[in-house]
């Protein structure tokens, strides 16, 4: 936890309600998520239970398998929620745009939009990248054989699961990370991952404190847990006896169909909370103006989306089980990739995050003191323009002589620097050595070489292109980590006995 995140925390329990800790949304909002609330059977491997799902507040549907253990309802209600899912998949596949690449010289195509998903918590992501598992490689034939939408599904939920993990994406969020990325409450880390409590710090109704409506929230008969886990008295008391007089009335129609109707409305009470608790964070996020930066992260994601519909449609295999060694190495590298991009992003984007990298001394802030915008520097083969700029600060600056700066203001320039001297009253003066930004000629055009008098963030931290690392093919995969990958027949269908299924089998 960083020291401004400690204080905010501070600062949130002596005043009763969570502290901004952002000035800006750092996440993509889609016009049309679709919100999925799941519950999943205690005592199951990733059984599920029930959902309630839908793209619009009123557009609740409610999902259930009276019989959690029974693997037919399973996947029954696994074709359910493709039936919903995939068409909603099907709706941003409509309209493509034309992307330059390689400079201008060529152009790709992808969707203009992409879908999103809102779960409660990490919980329901964590669901969803098992439940996908246990699906993607069903087969609509053959042993055990299920509707032919539910190895899609599975595979595109693994897509979403995967598409969580980068870092800066938005394909898939969980609410409590999505507010706690922008507030910060009096609580625990652990008891903000609790969606009724955390809102109650971000949110609290009128006359009651933060502190105030997260006790409150903590009482299951009037909050119920947002998933996929349950209360265990609402288990013991309410849902087993209810699942049981399911099984018990199998001869009975009229007598099942009544089980049917109360597990029905015993479930759509438990999801119903938190389904209006999701949808107020989304109003509460959608207050938030989006970072800059924001809208380039979306297009990562739209080309992800793009790229595997496309996979998909070409009859491309699911997702392996597990990674072969190159495909690893190179997944980590591509994560490192983009959580160091993120963080750089959200700093140049949101002056309260960039304030975290002063205290560490990767940025200062001062005034332009001096400037001099038509400098040529002339001792090498031609002149270049190199303007100086000197600027005063009272905070830290142990950047030292020769290292490059970049500013937030304006990205694209470089600033090396030349000197640092103390000077009185703590203050420090740093002078600048300024390139790219202004053009080929040896006259900077107005507005690129900061004035006297503008105050400005100078930073280590950069926002250049990385380049992608080399790797080895999969053929030529090194012995020191197993050598070459022998080719995977055709992955069977999974039964009882598999471990990656993550159902137990009846």
């Amino acid at each position: 936890m960083s020291t401004l995140r400690a204080l905010a925390r501070a600062q949130a329990l002596a005043a009763g309600v969570a502290q901004p800790v952002a000035t800006v949304r750092h996440l993509h909002l889609a016009e049309r998520p679709l919100v999925l609330v799941p519950l999943a059977l205690a005592g199951e491997a990733n059984a599920p239970l029930a959902a309630l799902v839908g793209d619009a507040p009123d557009t609740a549907r409610l999902l259930i398998v009276p019989q959690p253990r029974n693997r037919d309802q399973r996947f029954a209600f696994a074709a359910e929620l493709a039936g919903i899912m995939l068409p909603y998949l099907d709706g941003f596949r409509g309209v493509s745009e034309a992307v330059p690449v390689d400079r201008g010289r060529d152009v790709r195509y992808r969707y203009v939009d992409a879908p999103q998903l809102l779960v409660p918590n990490p919980a329901g992501v964590t669901f969803l990248r098992l439940f996908g598992r246990s699906t993607r490689f069903r087969r609509p034939d053959g042993d055990y054989p299920v509707h032919p939408s539910v190895p899609v599904l599975g595979r595109w939920l693994t897509f979403f699961a995967e598409r969580a993990e980068h870092p800066g994406s938005s394909a898939l969020l969980a609410m409590t990370d999505a507010l706690t990325l922008h507030w910060a409450t009096g609580q625990s880390v652990v008891e903000d991952l609790h969606l009724p409590a955390l809102l109650g710090w971000v949110d609290p109704p009128a006359g009651l404190t933060g502190a105030e409506a997260a006790a409150r929230a903590e009482d299951p008969e009037t909050c119920p847990p947002a998933g996929p886990a349950t209360d265990p008295d609402f288990d013991n008391h309410q849902l087993a006896p209810a699942i049981a007089a399911y099984a018990d009335a199998e001869d009975d129609p009229v007598a099942r169909a009544g089980a049917y109707a109360e597990l029905e409305r015993l479930l759509r009470d438990q999801l119903a909370p938190t389904w209006e608790l999701m949808w107020r964070g989304v109003g509460l996020l959608r207050g938030l103006a989006p970072g800059a930066r924001v809208a380039g992260r979306w297009d990562g994601d739209k080309d992800a989306f793009t790229g595997y519909a496309e996979h998909v449609d070409v009859g491309g295999a699911p997702q392996p089980r597990r990674d072969g060694a190159v495909a690893a190495a190179q997944r980590l590298h591509r994560l490192e990739r983009a959580l160091t991009s993120y963080a750089v992003q959200r700093a140049y984007d949101d002056p309260l995050v960039m304030a975290e990298h002063r205290l560490t001394g990767e940025a200062f802030v001062g005034e332009v003191t001096l400037a001099d915008p038509k400098r040529v520097d002339d001792t090498g083969k031609r002149p270049v323009l190199r303007p100086r700029i000197q600027l005063v600060t009272t905070e830290p600056a142990p950047m030292p002589v020769g290292a490059t700066l970049y500013s937030p203001a304006r990205p694209a320039q470089k600033a090396r620097v030349v000197f640092v001297t103390p000077a009185a009253d703590g203050k420090t003066e740093v002078v600048l050595e300024l390139s790219g930004g202004m053009g080929r000629g040896l006259t900077a055009p107005p507005g690129s070489v900061p004035e006297v008098g503008e105050r400005l963030c100078y930073t280590t931290l950069s926002g250049a292109f990385m380049p992608a690392g080399a790797f080895p093919t999969v053929e030529e995969t090194p012995w020191t980590h197993g050598g070459p990958p022998v080719p995977a027949s055709t992955a069977p269908d999974l039964d009882a006995t598999d471990p990656e299924s993550g159902l137990t089998l009846t």
